[in-house]
């Protein structure tokens, strides 16, 4: 079977990308697809990745040998930052063919990869190469998160312009409801509103809302 490889981006640093990522890779291993995430360049950390561990966490696998073998976190950079500048700091360029070669690899043991990136579309990754250039160059269909909190239809519509320039597939929406709110007026009416923009503009576009998970830690 052909491996399938997709990116996970979103509209901010804290749109819920982990979180997202892990669940929405749950529900495609209990339908029985043999799935793992990456994550390509860590940020903040020195000798593992924080969002592996919550990915682990949510999908209740433990600890992977790929995770062991550094596969899922091929590049680790330690101050939380845009990986741009976080490369600078640590004084050592990103690695790109590490990062080819690590997913080549995960995309040869499983059939789908989930590959989830740094903050948003357009976070650099040297001073010239955007995260939105790497999905482009790669060809990888995307994986979109988005939520309801304020100022997020903004963020989406203008992400969704930027991808639809490139000519990159978006493969889902994932509409974040984590963590909960008591007053949902503004979720609900973002969610309505990206759900028809999605049917104008994307027909394609698969949408679906992740809900909150209980016991999460």
């Amino acid at each position: 079977m052909e491996s399938n490889i997709y990116f996970i981006s979103g509209i901010d640093t804290d749109a819920g990308k982990s979180y997202c990522t892990a669940w929405y890779a749950k529900q495609l291993s209990l339908n029985g697809q043999r799935i793992i995430t990456q994550k390509f360049i860590q940020t903040g950390n020195t000798g593992h990745s924080e969002d592996i561990d919550l990915h682990r966490r949510i999908m209740g696998t433990g600890y992977l040998p790929e995770d062991k073998e550094g596969l899922t976190m091929p590049e680790i950079f330690s101050y939380p930052c845009s990986p741009h500048l976080a490369a600078h700091i640590d004084n050592r360029p990103i690695d790109f063919n590490k990062i080819e070669r690590s997913t080549q690899e995960l995309a040869r043991r499983y059939d789908t990869v989930f590959i989830e990136g740094a903050g948003g579309l357009m976070v650099p990754l040297t001073e010239e190469y955007l995260t939105i250039d790497y999905i482009a160059e790669k060809k990888y269909p995307l994986i979109f998160v988005t939520s309801g909190k304020l100022g997020s239809i903004n963020h989406t519509l203008l992400s969704l312009e930027a991808i639809k320039h490139r000519g990159i597939p978006l493969d889902t929406v994932l509409y974040n409801l984590y963590p909960t709110v008591e007053d949902k007026t503004i979720q609900n009416d973002t969610m309505q509103y990206i759900q028809k923009y999605l049917s104008k503009h994307f027909p394609e576009t698969k949408f679906k809302a992740v809900p909150e998970i209980n016991n999460l830690h």
